[in-house]
């Protein structure tokens, strides 16, 4: 197995586990959150989302999906154009709300098609160009893959765990 096949396999995980934790919640239940402080289900996956875009799109000198299809008038939320979620305040989190998961499984389809497609793409010397100067030692295009990869699953995690919450508190 190549490890562009690996990159996608896992990536189509994260695909599967956002379609499972999103579905069945109405827009209440993907709002809700264990303590005011805390992420929702619908902040999460929007957050995972955009990280995913932004980070890919950056890397392979794509255009972002949030912006390019429109998905940031879809989703109307009051925050920055290019924000991914980085840094919110819990109030900027409350803020992130959708009508159903429909959206949010729209967006993350959309995302995933552009990643996967990228990741086809994919040569081994490719997983060693340099992708962001900025990190001691550069961030190359492999570890940033992995990175994204890391952190998506870590939210879709997180994303599952307050769906368990909000579905026994709510019966």
């Amino acid at each position: 197995m190549h490890a562009k096949d690996v990159l996608i396999d896992g990536f189509g995980r994260i695909q599967e586990e956002v379609h499972a934790v999103v579905e069945g919640l109405d827009a209440d239940r993907l709002s809700a959150r264990p303590d005011p402080a805390a992420n929702s289900v619908a902040w999460l996956v929007w957050h995972l989302t955009r990280v995913q875009d932004d980070h890919l799109a950056g890397a392979f000198g794509l255009d972002q999906v949030w912006l390019s299809q429109d998905w940031q008038k879809r989703f109307a939320l009051d925050l920055p154009a290019r924000d991914t979620g980085y840094g919110h305040t819990p109030e900027q989190v409350a803020a992130v709300r959708v009508d159903s998961g429909d959206l949010l499984t729209g967006y993350y389809d959309a995302v995933h098609a552009q990643s996967r497609t990228a990741l086809r793409g994919l040569t081994a010397a490719d997983l060693e160009r340099v992708v962001d100067e900025r990190w001691d030692p550069p961030v190359t295009l492999g570890v940033r893959l992995v990175s994204v990869l890391s952190d998506d699953l870590q939210h879709v995690g997180q994303a599952a765990y307050v769906r368990g919450l909000v579905q026994r508190a709510n019966g």
